[in-house]
Parts: structure tokens; C-alpha cells; sequence
């Protein structure tokens, strides 16, 4: 019997794409202009691609997914402030790779206000931006900038015959990502889809699992169950790591056997409409924790339960790092793996051997998602309904003689989405268990 197909979120209108173009117009002075570039195919190997994803903060304005396009946005303009540059029309080539949309299409489709194909962006752009005098563009993209060096040489052309000269260009980054760190209520809806993805995704991996499997075969459990449900792809290389090799924190060669006794960490996440899923679960691969297992994992998960409470409006990432710090660092002392107090290992760093990167990081249409941590005077950004989390305490224990056997090569990570709200939060992936009992229940039903 085929597996059960979740029905589909709708998806974000060209209205709601429209309003986010208008508020960050909204916020430009008058003679302005941004510039936001499309992503373009990129070489896997001779005349194939690597699958094309969009870049992000052109599809948060837009919502186009085809290649080699850009938004240019001119506020007040009166035939229109929404500009797209997109892909020619060429029957020969769509019979290749597709109907490419087309000037009259982006219009008809994506409710942008004029359209040109790129075999007119030459003539057109230089037009467009006559008279605009201040050039916002993402500073960290490569073909920004070299786009603002072209209205640079042009602009001093066009000085020299009178015109209003370019005076100065500016990131549109920061704006645009402020805006796009509080996820609206159709963002948020999508989010679900791709957690709820992603969890069932890693049940049918801890179902599947049992010794003698290799970790990529767990993944391509996962990675199924990824495209059946309609996701793009994943949001980033999964992680499979048996053994010692879960200690890796970005393992991603998936090639080893699973043993019976060892734990299994799987570190995967769905993207669904751009938008991604990211979860981590910690497992054994025959099914039942061992004694120590079981020890160090309630480490990891009283961490990680006390951090998810603590997410509501007005808390901070770095607080909560600094609890799972504390709940993390008084684990280990109570496993034997540190000694003295919860202070001292602390103020000394001594938790660091076990426990290497932050416990969040914000999440949306990327899986490190932008957004700040720390104001510009250095002070925690505070917690808003809106912004969306992870959650991802760990502890490692290498493989050496001054640890005790039983915890040597253990690895376990336990990572949630969470998504923070008026009343306090939401965990979008409480659909994987994470519980000792309900991974063991689950896995015995197989």
C-alpha cells in the first residue's frame, strides 16, 4: 500500500509577495531604487546543472522560481515600481529544459508591473534608473555588485551629459532581512508543512532502522519520503551518523554500517516551497537504549526541554544558550565526564570538549536563516511572535582514555523547530518522539 500523501499548504498569493515588495519601499527614501538578482544554473559537471534553487531573498520579494532573473523596484514610479528582468522566450531551448515564462508571463503570473526579457536588459536598466540617486542592492552577492559597477561607469557617462549622478549605494540586506526574520501568518503555514514532512520523515527512518543497514540506506528513507510528499529536496546534506561518526558534526558521507549497540544521530530537514525543515533525533540502532545511553541522552534532553520552555516573546537566543549551558555542564559533572561545579566548568569553558556550537539558529527560507543575534550596541535581540528557532543541544564524547568506556564515541543531538508566538512558542516538529519510551515504542512497531 503506498504511503499516506499530506495535502498541500496553498501557497503565498502574488498579493502577498506585492505587499512585502511595498513595505520595504516603504521604508527607501525618495529617489531610490533596489536591485535584487535572481540565482542562476550552476555547473555540476559539463553540460549538466546542479538542481536549481532560487535565491532567497529575490523569492521572498517575488516568488519566482525560474533562473537568471531580476527584481528592480522603483518607488513612485508612476507606470509602475515593480521591475522584472527575466529569461528570453526561445522555443528551442524550452523544448529542452521548459516553457520559460517570458516577459508577458512574469505580468500575467507573478503580478509585477512591467516586465522585460534579458536580451533587453542592456538598453532598459540605464533607462530605468535615470534620475535614481540612491542604489540599494545586497552588498554580499556577487552579481549585485557587479551590476552596480555597470550603473557606476554608466552613471559617469551620463554625468558628463547632464544627468543626475548615482550618488551613493547602500545594502538593502539588513531592511530585507529584518523583514523577512518575522515570518507572516502564511509563511508560518508552510513551515508546518515542511516540519510536519521532515518528522514523518524521521519516523520512517527510525522505523526502518535496525543493524546491519549502511547510513545511507536511513537516508534514502528520509529523502523519499522528503519527495513524496511534494518537498523540493532537502534543505541541506543529511546527516547519518552511527557510532563514533555522530560525534562529526557535519558528517554527511553516510557510507558506514550501523552496528548493533551503537546510536544512529540523524540531522534532516525537508524543504517545502523554499522553506525549510531541520531536525535532529538521536536513536539506537537496535531499538533499545543502553543503560549509559540512556544516561547521557537525558543530559541532552533536559537541555533541550528546559531551552524549548524557556522560548517566548522577550527571551533572548543568548540566554538560552547560556541555560543549556548550565543544564549541559551539570550533566556531565553527574556522568563523571567533568569535575567540580557547575560554576567553574562554566567560567572555564571545561563543557566545550563535549558541547561545540550555539544551541539556535533562526530558521525560515534558509536553514541558517538571516536575521541579527545582537543589536549593533551589542545587546541580545529579544525574542518576537514570529520569529522562528531551532533548538539543538548535543553532547559529543571523543573516543580517549581519560573517559569512561561506556560513554566513549557517543554522540546525541536532539533539535526541534520552533516557532515563537504571543502566548509563548509552538514546536512545528513535535510529530518525531524524542521521549526514550516513544523512540523504542516506535521503532519495535515496525
Amino acid at each position: 500500500m503506498l504511503p499516506e500523501s499530506l495535502p498541500r499548504p496553498a501557497a503565498i498569493s502574488p498579493d502577498a509577495y506585492a505587499a512585502r515588495r511595498a513595505a520595504l519601499m516603504a521604508e527607501l527614501p525618495a529617489g531610490a531604487a533596489v536591485l535584487v538578482p535572481g540565482a542562476g544554473l550552476v555547473t555540476r559537471s559539463r553540460d549538466s546543472e546542479f538542481a536549481f534553487r532560487q535565491n532567497s531573498d529575490f523569492y521572498y520579494l517575488t516568488g519566482i522560481v525560474e533562473p537568471d532573473a531580476l527584481l528592480l523596484l522603483l518607488p513612485g514610479r508612476e507606470a509602475g515600481e515593480t521591475v522584472v528582468f527575466c529569461q528570453d522566450r526561445d522555443p528551442t531551448l524550452e523544448a529542452w529544459t521548459g516553457r520559460r515564462l517570458g516577459a508577458s508571463g512574469m505580468v500575467a503570473e507573478h503580478g509585477v508591473d512591467e516586465a522585460f526579457e534579458n536580451d533587453e536588459r542592456e538598453g532598459q536598466l540605464s533607462a530605468l534608473l535615470a534620475g535614481r540617486e540612491q542604489l540599494y542592492l545586497p552588498f554580499e552577492d556577487s552579481e549585485a555588485r557587479a551590476l552596480a559597477e555597470q550603473v557606476y561607469a554608466e552613471a559617469a557617462v551620463n554625468r558628463r551629459r547632464g544627468a543626475a549622478p548615482v550618488r551613493g549605494f547602500h545594502d538593502v540586506s539588513p531592511r530585507l532581512h529584518a523583514m523577512r526574520q518575522l515570518k507572516a501568518a502564511e509563511e508560518l503555514e508552510l513551515m508546518r508543512h515542511a516540519a510536519e514532512i521532515s518528522a514523518r520523515a524521521h519516523c520512517r527512518a527510525m522505523r526502518a532502522g535496525r543493524p546491519g543497514l549502511f547510513e545511507y540506506q536511513l537516508q534514502a528513507e528520509l529523502e523519499h519520503e522528503f519527495v513524496w510528499q511534494g518537498g523540493n529536496a532537502p534543505a541541506y546534506s543529511t546527516i547519518v551518523g552511527g557510532g563514533a561518526n555522530a560525534c562529526v558534526l557535519h558528517y554527511v558521507e553516510n557510507s558506514a554500517p550501523l552496528s548493533d549497540g551503537d546510536l544512529v544521530l540523524i540531522d534532516a530537514g525537508a524543504e517545502f516551497d523554499l522553506y525549510a525543515g531541520d531536525i535532529t533525533r538521536t536513536f539506537p540502532v537496535n531499538g533499545t537504549f543502553s543503560a549509559a545511553q540512556r544516561r547521557l541522552y537525558q543530559a541532552v534532553l533536559t537541555a533541550q526541554e528546559n531551552a524549548v520552555a524557556a522560548i517566548r516573546p522577550g527571551a533572548t537566543v543568548i540566554d538560552i544558550h547560556r541555560g543549556v549551558v548550565r543544564d549541559l555542564t551539570a550533566g556531565l559533572i553527574e556522568l563523571g565526564l567533568l569535575e567540580g561545579s557547575v560554576e567553574e566548568r562554566v567560567a572555564d569553558a571545561g563543557y566545550r570538549r563535549f558541547y561545540l556550537h550555539s544551541t539556535s539558529h533562526w530558521l525560515g527560507l534558509d536553514v541558517h536563516d538571516v536575521g541579527d543575534y545582537r543589536r549593533a550596541d551589542g545587546t541580545p535581540v529579544p525574542l518576537a511572535a514570529g520569529m522562528v528557532l531551532t533548538v539543538e543541544p548535543g553532547l559529543y564524547i571523543p573516543d580517549e582514555v581519560d573517559i569512561p568506556e561506556a560513554y566513549r564515541g557517543m554522540g546525541i543531538r536532539i533539535e526541534d523547530d520552533v516557532a515563537v508566538t504571543a502566548e509563548g512558542h509552538e514546536v512545528l516538529t513535535a510529530g518525531v518522539p524524542k521521549q526514550m519510551a516513544d523512540i523504542e515504542a516506535l521503532m519495535a512497531n515496525k
